[in-house]
């Protein structure tokens, strides 16, 4: 599988806290984000296309 690079902006604290949470569970941040993505759901509209559910953003 060939890796594609995105560049992300987080807030100090946002990136501090995902540091410490794969810190405490032994994963990089890399393996944080991707198994939240693949956790993500999708659901089929009618013309077969896959649209993600909306996330409600918290600040």
């Amino acid at each position: 599988m060939k890796k594609k690079y995105f560049n992300l902006r987080l807030s100090e604290r946002r990136l501090n806290k995902l540091r410490k949470y794969a810190v405490s569970v032994d994963k990089t941040m890399t393996q944080i984000i991707e198994e939240l993505i693949d956790s993500l759901t999708l659901t089929e509209s009618g013309d077969s296309s896959l649209t993600p559910f909306p996330l409600k953003q918290k600040d």
